[in-house]
């Protein structure tokens, strides 16, 4: 049985897609068997694994509305190593079409348990909303990884984030639970975020990750090459920062 996560935040340019390619390619290279789900329309995790969103022949689009299985729809990305489930813009019509379907909100938890004994962790990326489609991922997930900037506004929707999280626990996963929050684009120079990374360390304790993911130009540089910043760039301060959360996350997972 694997370790299924969401990688969630409602909020917008936080470092979902990063965090999620960054991890499951160092999970990879740890020796874990990985899926990647790409459960955003812009299908940004599938372009930074090196695949062509533009020329798939079968997306999790397919799988979401019956009309493919996870053998006929993952790709191993080429780059990367691990496996994915592909996303383009079909997906965004998937919100209205799982409208009329039945157990709606269960149709990828469904879909990932015939491939349960492929992987050790599965990832997916969530888009940036409380849509059908994340509800979706929170529905498959054993927990929750936030990654969050260090800033205000992140405050005020983690609060959001956690309160949605705890209504799908109680209504739709009893397995749901936050694994943990993951500081990522920290600068330690900026007194407001280390003053609101103490804050979050107060609060959440140890469901905070060790490992901060710093700024770092190769990170963003690495999805133009199609690839993950671990691979494009092993030795810089941002790839080592993802290579520790990977290994932090597979010894919190011994646990759980």
């Amino acid at each position: 049985m694997p370790h299924i996560f969401c990688v969630a935040n409602q909020k917008g340019g936080v470092g979902k897609t990063t965090t999620s390619v960054n991890l499951a390619a160092a999970l990879h290279q740890a020796g874990q068997r990985t899926l990647l789900v790409d459960l955003d329309p812009q299908g940004n995790a599938t372009m930074g694994s090196g695949i062509d969103k533009r020329k798939l022949d079968r997306s999790i689009y397919h799988l979401l509305i019956g009309l493919a299985g996870v053998g006929e729809a993952r790709v191993k990305s080429p780059t990367n190593g691990y496996d994915i489930l592909p996303a383009n813009r079909d997906l965004a019509g998937a919100e209205i079409e799982l409208v009329g379907l039945e157990r709606r909100e269960k149709r990828l938890r469904e879909v990932l348990a015939t491939a349960a004994d492929d992987y050790d962790f599965v990832l997916i990326d969530c888009a940036p909303s409380l849509s059908l489609l994340t509800l979706n991922g929170l529905c498959s997930a054993h927990g929750v990884i936030i990654p969050m900037q260090c800033e205000y506004y992140a405050l005020e929707g983690l609060a959001e984030l956690v309160n949605s999280i705890k209504k799908v626990h109680a209504n739709l996963n009893r397995d749901l639970k936050i694994i943990g929050l993951l500081r990522v684009m920290f600068d330690p120079r900026v007194t407001l975020q280390q003053q609101v990374s103490s804050q979050l360390e107060s609060r959440f304790g140890d469901k905070v990750f060790q490992a901060v993911v710093p700024r770092n130009v190769r990170l963003a540089e690495a999805p133009s090459h199609g690839m993950a910043g671990v691979n494009y760039d092993p030795a810089s301060r941002g790839a080592q920062a993802y290579f520790a959360f990977a290994t932090e996350l597979v010894e919190r997972a011994r646990t759980f």
